[in-house]
């Protein structure tokens, strides 16, 4: 078995997802780039490896759960371990930067999906990898969350990403509080406006940037930071 630390980067094969497991893998992880697109996922790694790092590409529709499971059950079989994971995969489907949708005008299908990939998919995925991290007695689990699900700043329009975020957060801390003291972490991230197919080019962060503060919960931060908001680092408002 491979005797790496082992993370799991869900939507790893675009935008933060790629900068998140390249500096994972610099670090001296082993890195399961997750995707639902596995050729794309295939591809990235075969980039990533050819620099020397160890990087695989693994298929992950998140809101499979039979995905979910086949990946829970290969972490056992190959590496027997999994010590970080970062829920980065998202969507944002109500409207666009440029002409986001109104709470008063969203379709509640557009909710329900936005919730499905965003809430329901990380927190599915917590449940079938932690057994791994319990197994070990540590862990770090790294959500992708964002200042638009902030409730203490909570502002209008993309109400479906809005909502799907605080909720995220709110995974986040009910995990928090359930795995107090078992040497397992977790925390949301903010990652900023990133330059991403979601963000757009205007965005003022780089990829890299965006990955940074992930990254650092996953490798270098104090073990028993948990439970937290974190941007740019530092600990922010819910």
């Amino acid at each position: 078995m491979n005797q790496k630390p082992v993370a799991v980067v869900t939507g790893g094969n675009r935008g933060m997802g790629v900068a998140t497991c390249l500096a994972l893998a610099e670090n001296g992880f082993h890195v399961l780039l997750a995707s639902r697109d596995l050729q794309s996922g295939k591809s990235v790694a075969r980039d990533l490896t050819s620099q020397g790092l160890s990087v695989e590409a693994v298929k992950l529709e998140v809101t499979s759960q039979l995905d979910i499971e086949n990946l829970a059950s290969y972490l056992w079989d190959t590496h027997g371990r999994v010590d970080v994971l970062i829920n980065n995969a998202g969507i944002l489907i109500d409207g666009d930067l440029n002409n986001p949708v109104s709470i008063c005008d969203v379709d509640a299908e557009v909710i329900r999906k936005t919730f499905e990939v965003n809430t329901i998919a990380p927190m599915m995925l917590i449940k079938a990898l932690l057994p791994l991290m319990q197994q070990a007695g540590s862990g770090r689990i790294i959500n992708i969350s964002s200042g638009m699900g902030q409730l203490s700043d909570m502002g209008g329009q993309h109400p479906g990403y809005r909502i799907s975020k605080t909720a995220l957060n709110a995974v986040t801390a009910i995990f928090a509080a359930e795995l107090d003291g078992s040497g397992i972490s977790i925390n949301a991230v903010c990652p900023g406006w990133v330059q991403t197919d979601m963000g757009g080019s205007n965005a003022d962060r780089s990829p890299e940037q965006g990955a940074d503060c992930a990254v650092w919960l996953a490798t270098s931060a104090a073990a028993n930071l948990s439970g937290g908001f974190y941007r740019d680092r530092q600990l922010i408002d819910w």
